[in-house]
């Protein structure tokens, strides 16, 4: 039996009386919280909230797990669902009542639907599939929550956590695609492609190829989408294949030299493309001058244009270019 259930039965007369009014409870005294002599400022506790954790202070400390310890945890997390001493005992009395955690879990799942940014929820949440190693529906749950909010954080990692624990990567770049079909500019779906591909497959030749296709494709749409670019920039810098490598290198150039001869001023484009021309001058003896020129003349643009907000940056960065690579 849940607890939120047996909760529930207890009906709305019994939930609104005083633990201290309880025949049943008249075996524990409660413990009032403690604030020293002379506190500063003193939280105005309502009087329900102030019954309920002082009946939780008393079995905390006795060390009492049963079925009604179990139901007052509901009610203190009602109060103060983030309160990770709570939580932490509820758990305890789980584990002393020998409670089955299925019903566990789907108490958790309401409490995840109404506290969605509760980082204390979702770790108990956590621990519940840990011990059960019941994922049948739990990549669907927290696709459900993600549906109300794409950049709630605590579910992104918690799904990330049961991605890898149970290994369940099959679909999940399908899931990725679906989620950029909807919003190319999705922050959190590049960034969960960019997990699943590194924890997956790793970063090999054909598999930053690939990506490298799907970024360019992408970027083409949108080429004012930082993500995209951002996505691009780390499938370069991780593909493990030098001489892949290099030729995906020029194959982004010769993508963004494409956009340029086109007229894009994309602030993104020619901040990229300022960065592939640094590398050159990293590995290229000849033809210096003239990229160090092309680095003046982007930022430039940048600085004058297209990026003006961050002007003292791209001056600084033809400066410290030239300054670097000139003598060299």
């Amino acid at each position: 039996m849940s607890s939120r259930s047996s909760s529930d039965d207890v009906g709305s007369e019994t939930e609104s009386v005083f633990y201290r009014d309880r025949p049943e409870w008249s075996d524990v005294t409660p413990i009032p919280q403690n604030d020293g002599p002379n506190p500063v400022v003193q939280i105005a506790y309502s009087d329900r909230f102030k019954d309920v954790f002082d009946y939780f202070r008393a079995v905390l400390k006795s060390g009492e797990k049963s079925a009604r310890v179990l139901t007052l945890t509901e009610e203190a997390l009602d109060l103060n669902p983030a309160n990770y001493t709570v939580w932490y005992y509820r758990r305890e009395v789980l584990k002393g009542l020998k409670t089955d955690l299925k019903d566990e879990l789907r108490y958790c799942k309401e409490m995840i639907e109404e506290h969605p940014k509760n980082y204390q929820v979702w770790q108990h949440r956590r621990v519940l599939v840990e011990e059960t190693k019941d994922t049948e529906n739990e990549l669907s749950f927290i696709e459900d929550i993600l549906e109300k909010d794409q950049k709630n954080y605590h579910a992104w990692q918690h799904r990330q956590w049961v991605l890898q624990t149970f290994n369940l990567w099959k679909g999940e770049i399908e899931y990725v695609d679906r989620l950029l079909q909807e919003d190319i500019r999705n922050n959190s779906a590049w960034n969960q492609r960019f997990f699943v591909v590194t924890h997956s497959e790793g970063w090999t030749g054909p598999v930053a190829d690939r990506e490298t296709s799907v970024a360019l494709k992408l970027i083409k749409k949108v080429s004012r989408n930082e993500s995209a670019w951002n996505y691009l920039r780390g499938v370069l810098e991780n593909c493990d294949d030098v001489s892949i490598k290099s030729s995906l290198a020029d194959r982004v150039k010769g993508f963004c030299e494409e956009l340029l001869a086109a007229g894009n001023d994309s602030p993104c484009l020619l901040g990229f493309m300022v960065e592939l021309l640094q590398e050159e001058l990293e590995t290229n003896k000849s033809g210096k001058e003239e990229a160090i020129e092309r680095v003046g003349t982007l930022c430039g643009q940048l600085a004058n244009d297209c990026d003006t907000i961050r002007k003292r940056y791209w001056n600084h960065i033809a400066n410290s270019t030239r300054k670097q690579y000139a003598q060299s």
